[in-house]
């Protein structure tokens, strides 16, 4: 038997508590399948958490999720969450924590689905701990404050090191692709923040003769997404700018349902964490579409595999693509947002028969 994985599953809220448990379906199936030894740990989180144990992150999660290869985070809807010290947002803590500085975020076109273009296949590597977000940009207290009633600062971190770490992290990915990467700032207004990390990103990039760099204005960007998405492969961009343009990305293939994430480090341990929200207004109704966090998941093996050099982590995520392709290629498997008249289990029901009948003809 090869290296036994340790996985953590971190349901969060809401539709959190329907396509988590899918996902490990998903995975478990295809981990089985490859022959993939998985150590499944269930670790409260979000507003259960609260409820449960008195606190959104409950004492001694850091330390658990530290023990693990890997985990699985579910959307939190913690704009809802009561307004008391104990209910915190665990997604800034769990990323500068762990160092996770690079958001993968890949969008691609299916058929039929409902994508504006069917040659979309790109990908955007979001730095993940900067930028103006104010509670990921300082160690303590917040990225933003109002000195009076009538003026409020935010204030944006740009350095050299975070820079650099994206940079190389997108590198990397370019380098495994087509052997492109696209720099998305606006230096030309923010002449320092952008500028430091352009010339950070070309400064990495000299490592990597082999991959042709451009840059474009993230304007322009917003306006080529829609034009010419087809044109780019890898993207690499400051917080808040990866932020918008991975959503105005999914929107070209579907939704948000279709837009799934990895967050990754320069150490052994990623988090997949799809990249829309809970959607509490659809929760419990067997709806909600699982494909963001499954590919997420997905993602997930795929790194752990490559990253520690075990081709069974690596198989079992072929197979989850082959069942994915699957149920997202007829209306009855696939969920409503993506034109089609299956449910959330349907799907599920799909991407497993096919992750079984696959390894079954091999």
């Amino acid at each position: 038997m090869g290296q036994t994985l340790k996985i953590g599953i971190l349901e969060g809220d809401d539709i959190g508590h329907e396509i988590v448990p899918a996902a490990v379906e998903g995975a478990r199936a295809a981990a089985e399948a490859a022959g993939l030894p998985i150590n499944w740990t269930a670790v409260p989180i979000g507003r259960r958490a609260l409820d449960t144990c008195g606190h959104t992150m409950p004492e001694g999660t850091l330390e658990t999720l530290g023990g693990l290869d890997g985990w699985i985070l579910g959307p939190i809807g913690h704009r809802d969450y009561p307004k008391v010290p104990e209910a915190i947002n665990p997604h800034p803590i769990l990323r500068k924590h762990f160092d996770l500085f690079a958001n993968v975020r890949p969008t691609r076109s299916f058929p039929d689905i409902g994508c504006l273009r069917d040659d979309i296949d790109l990908v955007i590597v979001r730095e993940n701990n900067e930028g103006f977000q104010p509670d990921r940009n300082v160690v303590m207290g917040s990225g933003e404050f109002r000195p009076t009633e009538d003026l409020t600062i935010s204030v944006r971190v740009i350095s050299k090191e975070g820079s650099r770490k994206v940079a190389r992290a997108a590198l990397e990915i370019a380098r495994s692709r087509k052997k492109r990467l696209t720099l998305v700032h606006k230096n030309t207004v923010f002449k320092l923040g952008c500028g430091m990390f352009v010339d950070s990103c070309y400064e990495v990039a000299e490592e990597y003769p082999d991959v042709a760099v451009d840059e474009v204005i993230v304007d322009t960007m917003a306006m080529r997404l829609v034009r010419d998405p087809q044109s780019f492969d890898v993207v690499v961009t400051t917080n808040m700018f990866g932020d918008i343009l991975t959503d105005e990305a999914a929107g070209l293939v579907g939704g948000l349902g279709m837009a799934p994430g990895l967050c990754i480090g320069r150490g052994s341990i990623a988090m997949a964490q799809a990249t829309h929200g809970s959607a509490p207004d659809i929760a419990g109704k067997g709806i909600a579409n699982p494909f963001a966090m499954i590919e997420s998941t997905r993602m997930l093996l795929d790194w752990l595999g490559r990253r520690r050099d075990i081709p069974a982590a690596i198989a079992a995520a072929a197979l989850m693509k082959q069942g994915i392709d699957h149920a997202l290629s007829a209306p009855p498997t696939r969920t409503r947002d993506i034109r089609g008249t299956g449910t959330q289990r349907e799907m599920i029901d799909a991407i497993i028969a096919t992750i079984q009948a696959k390894a079954a003809a091999s």
